[in-house]
């Protein structure tokens, strides 16, 4: 629906001939001279569009009344010049900042299908593995392994090779590890293994390159035997060499039923097909009952057979005495939590303790007598009889050399032979008397030798004797000597750290010295967005290759216009993109609010650079700097009148004033027939007026003929000037032809295309006979008349019989009507019959003729077939003899023609 203030107050059309801004995006939709205004052309022209402000204004205002134009000059002049250097600015800036905003802001359609991409992904997931758990007890933690590989085998640059820190990409050949299931590029892997196997082997001479030295995985340190080192490019599932690149599957797998069998072992085998990483738990269903038997066997998954069925164990705990309350579990029961009061193993003791474990020690001596009677048992409390006094029986003496039978009360005595007891040093025994307690230090002097053996000394046998020579073999890392004083050759493994950069470029080996390459760097580096909310972990040293995450939050920054709230926008990098709002400043000369975009930092192409001298100089690059542009002109709609008081029309504000619309003025004239042809301008209101289209004195005066309408059959124009009300009657004489065409007859005009149809045929009457010919060939008796001519001819016409022979006379009119005929009669009959007979007798005549002529020729033909001689072919020919009818034939039917003439005249003349 249309503004009320929008209606059109004369005429056709809608601002027709009005210079007004061209459609652009959402803003005033404007045309140029000549067009006219469209619905729904009120709007606002968006910032860094094609405002056509000043075109109206000065189209406008060359066709504003003296007064109006002379009024708005100066504003015009002053918006002119503003208009003039925005567009200038607009068009300069117009490509460098599109190309900057696609660098820096990237369009919500594209985060949409982003994320709308992300999601599909995400179902098709969730789909293939909603099988697992749509059955009792499916556990979906343990799937979150497996979703992980396939979800990195979908995401390209996710999988990364630890050995060369590089992506792994869909037609590479790799090879997957099967205890981490790690994936690692083929070539890298390969160069690995025979790293390992060199530096493991290469340790002692002895054995280089014969035992098989297996090689460890990069990242789990799982080991390979020699044999397992990877030669040939697989599938996941191992049944395809070489599996070709289809964008309809997961990188590196053939598509097939994996059908790896389930670690733990069950019996069955994955479902999937050919994928990344471990399998799933088993989706199988068995049924099986729960721990403690109790329950009945219900239908499970393979992976989660083992249940409890939550009801009391009830199995005899080891104490014998009570039964396991806990709730149906798996292996065996706990120890009985209850307390009791038990004795201790000797039965001195009684205590609260638990009833799991009902033999225990007090810490006191048993103290009972020994059988000697002499001494009393010194062990802690124990089970059983104390047994035997230790001193009683046999004993031998400190040096074990001598044994004596004494009571138990009595010590045994030194035997006073050599104690001989080898001493510490492993080589010189005591030389002391039996005695008791240890024996002392060797002290004989020896000569030793150092523990390296390049250096002798006689010292003390007892000291251990270390030179200071250090040693100068290298260690098994190859790099460090081992500098370790008197080293027996057995030198200690490298005890430095390795120190060298990883791959990744960020850390060190923390590993000791060693050969060969170093193990990738186990630690993983989170890639995270501007804001840090949302991260990615990656392996260490791909954070440099890796693209930070597009994060779903809302950008925090605070706007850098006069705004006081920045557009919503998801979080980013770099700068925020321009501002989109409306302005919204309100406009020094109207008070209306700016609804362009917000041009507070606005890109303009800086001027006055350095320009190249010649075609040999590089052309620099065009800079830009941010600032802040003037508001353009407004362009709020104002509803105005056009001079003409045609129709009510939206201007922008800054051009409003008196205007024409274009139109044609169409007022009408004094004639009361013609309106005005002039473009809308302005009218004077008449005094004592009152008709709202009557032309005022600015008008056109009307200058042309009569142009009503002649009455029908006229062709004659009204011999006035243009007037009102009808026009005279039509006195010129016509020239007509009468209704035989023959006589030129003069009458008025008017008489002509007043008269009714029977006025009209006597005008046109000449009061002669009709000239015309009726069908049967005889004149027309009546007057000039119009139309056919009426078919009543009474003249005597001759009428024959079939055969001519009889004529009578009778009206023409009946004989064309066929009301009288004449039949031939029976001497007409008679003679119809000789005629034919004659022809009969002709035709035989000529047909025997014909017969005998073909004979003698055929007679003639068969002659000459039989070969005589030339001459005597005339005496073999034939003589035909013609007959007398046939010489005579001719005569013969004249004679008869004139014959039957004469007959037939005369009979004809009997009956008349």
């Amino acid at each position: 629906m249309e503004a009320s203030w929008r209606q059109v107050a004369g005429g056709r059309g809608r601002a027709r001939g009005r210079a007004t801004a061209a459609p652009s995006g959402n803003g005033i939709h404007l045309r140029g001279a000549g067009g006219g205004r469209e619905k729904g052309s009120v709007g606002a022209v968006p910032f860094g569009a094609s405002p056509g402000g000043v075109a109206t204004s000065a189209a406008s205002g060359s066709r504003h009344s003296p007064a109006g134009s002379q009024a708005l000059q100066t504003p015009a002049a002053s918006e002119l010049m503003s208009q003039k250097k925005f567009e200038e600015i607009k068009k300069a800036n117009q490509a460098a900042a599109r190309k900057l905003v696609e660098e820096h802001f990237s369009s919500s359609s594209e985060e949409e299908g982003d994320e709308d991409f992300e999601g599909k992904q995400g179902k098709i997931v969730a789909n293939t593995f909603i099988t697992y758990t749509t059955q009792t007890d499916g556990d979906t933690r343990e799937l979150e392994r497996t979703k992980q590989y396939v979800n990195e085998a979908f995401q390209a640059g996710a999988m990364t090779c630890l050995i060369c820190i590089a992506s792994v990409k869909r037609n590479q050949a790799v090879w997957s590890c099967s205890g981490c299931f790690c994936i690692f590029h083929m070539p890298c892997i390969q160069k690995w293994a025979k790293d390992s196997e060199f530096l493991v082997s290469s340790v002692t001479d002895d054995d280089f390159g014969k035992r098989d030295y297996p090689w460890p995985c990069p990242k789990c340190r799982f080991e390979y035997k020699r044999s397992e080192t990877p030669s040939r490019y697989y599938c996941y599932c191992g049944k395809v060499e070489d599996p070709p690149l289809d964008p309809w599957l997961v990188p590196h797998s053939c598509g097939q039923v994996c059908e790896r069998e389930f670690k733990p072992s069950c019996g069955h085998k994955c479902l999937l097909l050919c994928h990344p990483g471990p399998c799933p738990p088993c989706p199988k269903m068995v049924t099986t009952t729960c721990y403690c038997k109790k329950a009945k066997p219900i239908p499970r998954r393979c992976s989660a057979k083992e249940w409890s069925c939550q009801l009391p164990c009830g199995r005899k705990l080891l104490c014998g005495q009570h039964k396991c309350e806990n709730p149906c579990h798996a292996g065996s029961c706990q120890p009985c939590p209850r307390v009791s009061r038990q004795k201790c193993v000797c039965g001195k003791k009684v205590a609260e303790r638990s009833c799991a474990s009902p033999l225990w020690h007090c810490d006191q001596v048993c103290g009972k007598t020994l059988p000697c009677g002499n001494h009393t048992c010194e062990q802690v409390c124990h089970v059983g009889a104390c047994g035997e006094c230790p001193r009683s029986g046999r004993r031998f003496c400190p040096c074990q050399k001598s044994r004596f039978s004494l009571p138990c009360t009595e010590d045994v005595p030194t035997c006073g032979d050599s104690c001989d007891k080898v001493l510490e040093c492993g080589i010189h025994r005591c030389s002391q008397r039996c005695h008791r307690g240890p024996c002392e230090t060797c002290r004989q002097e020896v000569e030793k030798h150092c523990r390296c053996g390049k250096h002798t000394k006689r010292m003390p046998c007892h000291k251990p004797y270390l030179c200071e020579t250090k040693c100068v073999k290298m260690r098994d890392c190859q790099k460090h000597q081992c500098r370790r004083k008197c080293c027996p050759g057995n030198c200690p493994p490298c005890d430095q750290n390795c120190g060298r950069t990883l791959g990744c470029r960020n850390h060190k080996c923390p590993s000791v010295c060693h050969r060969g390459s170093c193990y990738p760097c186990p630690e993983t580096v989170d890639v995270k967005c501007n804001c840090g909310n949302t991260k990615v972990t990656v392996p260490c040293g791909r954070e440099r290759t890796t693209r930070p995450p597009k994060c779903r939050e809302q950008c925090s920054r605070p706007p850098t216009c006069h705004h006081t709230s920045q557009e919503k926008h998801r979080c980013h990098f770099g700068s925020c993109p321009p501002c989109h709002q409306p302005c919204q400043k309100v406009l020094e000369k109207c008070g209306h609010l700016c609804p362009a975009p917000c041009h507070d930092q606005a890109l303009i192409k800086q001027t006055g650079r350095h320009q190249p001298t010649g075609p040999w100089e590089q052309p620099s690059e065009p800079a830009f700097i941010q600032t802040a542009l003037p508001c353009p002109p407004c362009q709020v709609p104002i509803p105005m009148e056009c001079l003409g008081k045609h129709e009510v029309s939206p201007l922008p504000c800054h051009a409003v004033g008196p205007y024409s619309c274009k139109r044609v003025c169409g007022r009408i004239l004094d004639c009361q027939n013609h309106t005005c042809m002039k473009e809308c301008h302005k009218v004077t209101k008449i005094d004592g007026c009152t008709g709202k289209n009557k032309a005022g004195p600015e008008c056109l005066r009307c200058e042309e003929g009569c142009s009503k309408s002649r009455p029908l059959g006229c062709l004659h124009p009204c011999i006035l000037p243009c007037h009102p009300g009808e026009c005279p009657p039509c006195v010129q004489m016509l020239r007509i032809k009468c209704h035989c065409k023959i006589t030129s007859l003069y009458v008025e005009c008017r008489k002509i295309t007043t008269a009714d149809v029977n006025e009209k045929n006597l005008l046109s009457c000449c009061k002669n006979q009709c000239p015309k010919e009726l069908p049967c060939g005889h004149r027309c008796k009546e007057m000039c008349h119009p139309g056919e001519c009426p078919f009543n001819c009474n003249q005597k016409v001759k009428l024959r019989c079939p055969c001519k022979r009889i004529k009578k006379e009778l009206q023409c009119n009946k004989v064309r009507e066929n009301q009288v005929s004449i039949e031939c009669d029976t001497m007409c009959k008679e003679m119809k019959r000789k005629a034919s007979e004659i022809k009969e007798a002709e035709a035989k005549a000529a047909f025997e003729e014909e017969k005998r002529r073909q004979q003698a020729e055929l007679e003639a033909f068969e002659n000459r077939l039989k070969g005589r001689r030339k001459k005597n072919r005339k005496r073999d020919e034939v003589a035909v003899e013609l007959s007398l009818w046939q010489k005579h034939k001719y005569y013969l039917l004249s004679v008869c023609g004139a014959v039957v003439v004469v007959f037939a005249w005369y009979i004809t003349h009997d009956v008349n």
